[in-house]
């Protein structure tokens, strides 16, 4: 983590929008570096994280982000203001949310959560909080990047982070397990998380005999309908220090909190796309063919760089990326189960080349938070140098109704290189879909449509018809 004094010296580092909410410790961008702005009182805490034994392992294993402490003048850039304290992070390529994480994804996150903080207590320090905005995916393995998050515990005070983690952590885990009921559309709903009243409601009767639901769902729903104002949650926080609450009894309740989550598991075995991979509707033929055209597209476009594939499945073109050269693959779908298993698997290999997220095409992230800008779109967060769109089009197009026009301005989108395949409407899947849908409602579904609507944005640098001849791969640069 370098930078050139004189480059810095010009430079000016931009505040990043989802940091506002610590005004202690906030964080800046500025290229491919992330900076970290610290008050007096955050200097301290700080100091005091550095001197721990905890924090120097937790770096070595990678479970915290590459930080070090900087001077000014030592490479830093104008951050609007002086601050007493000033650490460099290394940046994340590509961020991700909770709403884009699969099942296994959010519980690991939150198995990082809570073991970071009862490593930082055993040395008497604290996370202040427990978002889990505050955990970044690389590849398979979670990494927690708020260092600003720790500070020196506080004499006889709770642990501070216990609502977050339920709201953010434990009840979409909960939600999903028990009642199979999705997290994702309400995290995305609500950037605070799903509170305990709205967990409570949802799980219904089905939870009442799983671990750690009584406590952190139902008696927690309790309270907080007893104390909704904010006066009353503050006299609780006063009546738990009185009562003096020490590290052993937050040690406690982080340990509850572990068994609860290693006790929860999503049981669903099959959903619409799991069993694709066998891929019987295409000819050993065509998928080589598939297979070496990609391959050499990331060759080309993206050796050492960022690869995009939608509609990922069971990521088996994600991985002839990474092996013909780029540096890491972010795989997305929108089926939650195949992107959970596809995690497990690359979880046990160890990989982190590869980003699986749950993303629905036809409904992308979107911006959300404070002035819709706090956590940007998933578009705006994903600039990849190819992108790959295989068995994806006819989809879009015959099921969620999208013109092919608008198809390519999505893609196009990206701003980066694009592989895209388009089935034929006398392809087995496309015959499929067409004959669920009213006569002459698609007839502008045809290979002339499709590639007038690629030209208007793209240029077409190589064209190859599959061997079965019912699909057609463009190879292309945008204009």
């Amino acid at each position: 983590m370098t930078t050139s004094p004189d480059a810095a010296a010009s430079a000016v580092a931009q505040p990043d929008p989802g940091s506002f909410r610590d005004p202690l410790s906030r964080v800046f961008i500025e290229g491919d570096h992330v900076w970290r702005g610290l008050s007096g009182a955050a200097v301290e805490d700080v100091e005091a994280l550095f001197a721990s034994s905890f924090f120097p392992a937790a770096l070595q294993r990678g479970d915290i982000v590459a930080t070090e402490r900087v001077q000014p003048g030592d490479g830093v850039p104008s951050l609007g203001t002086d601050w007493p304290g000033l650490l460099r992070h290394e940046r994340i390529g590509v961020l991700s949310y909770p709403y884009e994480w699969a099942f296994e994804m959010l519980r690991d996150a939150a198995r990082l959560q809570l073991r970071l903080t009862r490593e930082a207590l055993s040395e008497r320090l604290i996370t202040k909080d427990a978002s889990a905005y505050n955990v970044q995916f690389v590849g398979a393995k979670p990494v927690f990047i708020d260092v600003g998050s720790f500070e020196r515990i506080r004499s006889g005070e709770p642990w501070p982070g216990y609502r977050q983690f339920c709201e953010l952590f434990l009840n979409p885990l909960y939600i999903q397990a028990i009642a199979n009921v999705p997290f994702q559309p309400l995290l995305r709903g609500d950037i605070d998380g799903v509170s305990p009243p709205l967990a409570k409601a949802i799980i219904g009767g089905r939870g009442r005999f799983r671990r750690g639901t009584f406590t952190h769902v139902r008696l927690h729903a309790r309270v907080e309908r007893r104390y909704a104002d904010a006066d009353k949650e503050r006299d609780i926080r006063g009546e738990l220090k009185r009562a003096g609450l020490g590290p052993k009894l937050i040690d406690a309740q982080l340990r509850n909190l572990e068994k609860a989550i290693e006790s929860l598991s999503w049981k669903q075995q099959q959903s619409t796309w799991s069993d694709y991979s066998d891929r019987s509707h295409y000819t050993d033929r065509d998928l080589e063919a598939k297979e070496q055209f990609v391959a050499a597209a990331t060759t080309t476009d993206a050796s050492g760089g960022l690869v995009l594939d939608l509609g990922a499945n069971d990521g088996r073109f994600s991985r002839i990326a990474v092996g013909a050269g780029a540096r890491s693959v972010v795989a997305v779908d929108s089926d939650h189960l195949v992107i959970d298993r596809l995690y497990r698997d690359l979880r046990n290999e160890g990989s982190t080349a590869i980003l699986p997220l749950v993303l629905d095409l036809a409904n992308p992230s979107p911006s959300i938070g404070w002035r819709s800008q706090e956590r940007p779109s998933f578009v705006e967060r994903v600039r990849p140098d190819l992108t790959l769109c295989l068995a994806v089009v006819h989809h879009l197009a015959l099921t969620n109704n999208v013109p092919l026009d608008d198809i390519v301005q999505f893609l196009a989108d990206f701003d980066g290189k694009l592989v895209v395949e388009f089935p034929h409407p006398d392809d087995v899947m496309a015959k499929r879909l067409l004959a669920r849908k009213r006569e002459g409602l698609f007839d502008s579904y045809t290979v002339a449509t499709w590639e007038a609507a690629l030209e208007q944005r793209f240029t077409v640098q190589r064209r190859e018809d599959l061997p079965s001849g019912t699909r057609t791969l463009y190879h292309c640069t945008p204009r």
